[in-house]
């Protein structure tokens, strides 16, 4: 007996018909639905020229942040509205701690967060909310506040330093010729990339050889960066969304990307459990593998890793350099300061006491090519100029959330549900009233009290290492790095920027990365 559709194909084809039109009239209404509260449309002045990019004509503004910066100090609140984006900026202070602390719960990462960056960062502590970002974070926080963690990352990046960066760095100032000439950027890329799969991982990927390519886990690393950054910047979230359904352009990129970093990382944690306890257990990752098995949430702490230590320290060191060859005369004195410290002569009581950190024995590389921990603490002259080159170059330069009830700043600014409400850094750095008249001015000195000693700033007017319940916990760490690199480098070597009459152009991306890098030239002095 035939089926009963079998018996009737004329009801078969309606029945499909009728199916067809009601996906496609749901579709066209989830659509006009959330055309109307983006509102890609909108006509002020403001959105029209992101729209355009006429922000960037005439080259006024080299950067998008720097279009931005223009805006808030414009606005009698600092803050300013970009409603294609359904996004709030404000560069105030008040309305950052309103953010961060006062309203916590009402700000966290949200879906559209998760959506943008999930399948890169997938449940990490940088995309997670709740009770896995509170698990995550109290982890994380009783791992790298211990004194053997850090004496462990300090050996890490001084064994790095004296056995790769000061060789090659020695060779290339030798030189003497156009072959001389490094990417800067490159190279701080490739240290910090070595370090922190050292310090994370417990393995030796061997980048800092500049006649080798990346690794693939660098190169997939970088990819898929640059495309989840991407999705931010878009007007229209539905087309990488259909891309990705559709597993076409920059989605299919991005999801091979994210398929040899899973591979890679699935082979990172495979060799720390088959090392066991003979091998393993000094590594933040053999710390983690004893407190779970659940291999998602591993690969997972793996990107996290990879993240906080890698880009943002290159960034820093970078922009930092960049600085420097402008101004000469803060050179001079952070030359000076290494000097005294290196003699082991007194040194000055000063308020703040060492700002690097207490480890429990002073640990040098017995040559003195390499600064102590002890040498670093004395050095707040360097401390307060990596903090100085940060405010004006964070390595992150605006973070935002979502708003899950309606909600009104401190500035009196409404913010609707499901708004995006983003601080950001790098224009709040460049705010007279925050700073001064000289805001623009590379100037370490306004760190520092009478004395000499370093002064920190709130963490809400200067967020370049986040603020409130989620204030980075590498911070010291990637401070130590950065500190002890310049130092080393300092020491032995004149760092000359090639073509820094031009201000850096900012590449896309979820860290600042100079467009086309930072070409300089060493010499030895």
């Amino acid at each position: 007996m035939e089926a009963p559709m079998q018996q009737h194909p004329q009801l078969q084809s309606s029945l499909s018909a009728f199916f067809f039109c009601f996906a496609a009239s749901f579709f066209l209404f989830s659509l006009l639905l959330m055309l109307l509260r983006s509102r890609p449309w909108c006509a002020c002045d403001v959105c029209r020229a992101y729209m355009t990019s006429s922000w960037a004509d005439g080259g006024r503004f080299r950067n998008l942040g720097d279009w931005y910066t223009h805006l808030l100090r414009n606005s009698p609140t600092r803050t300013v509205h970009i409603h294609v984006l359904g996004n709030t900026i404000t560069s105030d202070p008040a309305n950052v701690e309103h953010m961060l602390k006062t309203r916590f719960d009402n700000y966290p990462k949200g879906k559209p967060f998760s959506s943008i960056l999930g399948d890169l960062l997938g449940r990490g502590i940088f995309a997670a909310d709740g009770d896995s970002w509170c698990f995550q974070r109290k982890m994380a926080s009783l791992e790298l506040g211990s004194v053997s963690v850090r004496s462990y990352a300090f050996d890490i990046v001084s064994a790095v330093l004296r056995r790769r960066l000061l060789p090659l760095l020695s060779t290339v100032a030798g030189a003497g010729c156009c072959d001389s000439v490094l990417d800067l950027q490159d190279l701080f890329r490739r240290f910090s990339f070595d370090t922190i799969c050292k310090i994370s991982f417990g393995i030796d990927l061997g980048c800092l050889e500049l006649g080798r390519p990346l690794s693939k886990f660098a190169e997939a690393f970088d990819e898929a960066s640059r495309l989840s950054a991407a999705r931010a910047l878009s007007v229209w979230p539905l087309v990488w969304k259909v891309k990705r359904l559709l597993n076409i352009g920059s989605e299919r990129e991005l999801r091979r990307a994210v398929r040899l970093i899973d591979e890679l990382s699935q082979e990172v944690i495979k060799q720390r459990r088959e090392a066991g306890t003979a091998t393993s257990g000094h590594d933040l990752l053999s710390r983690f593998l004893a407190s779970t098995n659940d291999e998602r949430y591993l690969r997972d702490i793996v990107i996290s890793f990879l993240l906080a230590g890698r880009d943002t320290v290159a960034s820093g060191l970078t922009t930092f350099f960049l600085l420097l060859s402008k101004y000469p005369e803060v050179e001079a004195k952070i030359v000076e300061e290494i000097k005294q410290a290196s003699a082991g002569g007194d040194v000055r009581e000063k308020g703040s006491g060492d700002i690097v950190g207490e480890v429990a024995t002073e640990r040098s590389d017995g040559d003195g090519e390499v600064a102590s921990y002890a040498q670093l603490g004395e050095m707040h002259y360097v401390h307060a100029a990596l903090y100085e080159s940060m405010r004006l170059y964070p390595p992150v330069q605006f973070d935002s959330r979502f708003a899950v009830e309606d909600d009104v700043l401190p500035d009196g600014t409404f913010v609707r549900r499901g708004t995006r409400l983003t601080y950001h850094t790098y224009a709040m750095g460049r705010m007279e009233e925050l700073w001064g008249a000289d805001c623009n001015e590379f100037r370490p000195e306004r760190w520092l009290n009478g004395d000499g000693a370093f002064v920190p700033q709130s963490p809400f007017r200067y967020p370049v290492f986040h603020a409130g319940s989620r204030i980075c916990l590498g911070k010291e760490l990637a401070l130590m790095e950065m500190k002890t690199v310049v130092v080393t480098v300092l020491r032995r070597f004149r760092v000359e920027v090639l073509d820094q009459g031009r201000p850096p152009k900012f590449a896309s991306g979820l860290t600042a990365t100079v467009a086309g890098g930072l070409r300089v030239r060493f010499r030895m002095r």
